[in-house]
């Protein structure tokens, strides 16, 4: 029987724990395990008013971990508040769940954006961007299209 190196016996359980441990990492990233955030459906309708408007929007998440959005920017409005709306009353909000596996949805008559102080009236046809900041997630930038006044998804 030969005697063991217990220098090489180190570096190969060194080796192995390395190994292992890039193992544990990839299995991690690679899996459902974080959020995977796509936005859909994004208006804004035309505005009566020229300097406040309303959002809204569906995010979808795929992913295995919650996320939550906690605010909305644009160069576009001086600021951007969310508001729940439960029983027909609104209130704002300082975030929303965007539960893993699940759906954020900002729509009429529900939850939805406000955006104050425009700079200027959006027309329909014109897009506005809108980054959305999460917990847990990275921003997402969007393109918003601004629809005619009155619009209805699915209409």
């Amino acid at each position: 029987m030969s005697p063991v190196n217990p220098v090489g016996r180190r570096q190969a359980l060194a080796v192995g724990a390395s190994l292992l441990a890039l193992t544990a990492v990839g299995a991690c990233s690679s899996g459902h395990s974080a959020a995977e955030l796509k936005v859909t459906g994004a208006y804004i309708p035309q505005p009566a008013l020229a300097d406040m408007a309303a959002g809204y929007f569906t995010v979808t998440n795929t992913g295995g971990t919650d996320a939550t959005l906690t605010s909305v920017t644009s160069g576009f409005a001086a600021s951007i508040t969310m508001h729940s709306t439960t029983d027909g009353r609104m209130r704002t909000a300082d975030s929303f769940a965007v539960p893993a596996g699940g759906k954020l949805v900002l729509s009429l008559g529900g939850n939805h954006l406000m955006l104050m102080d425009l700079k200027r009236k959006p027309l329909a046809g014109e897009k506005v961007s809108l980054k959305l900041h999460f917990r847990d997630a990275d921003p997402i930038t969007v393109p918003v299209p601004v629809k005619p006044a009155g619009y209805q998804p699915g209409k």
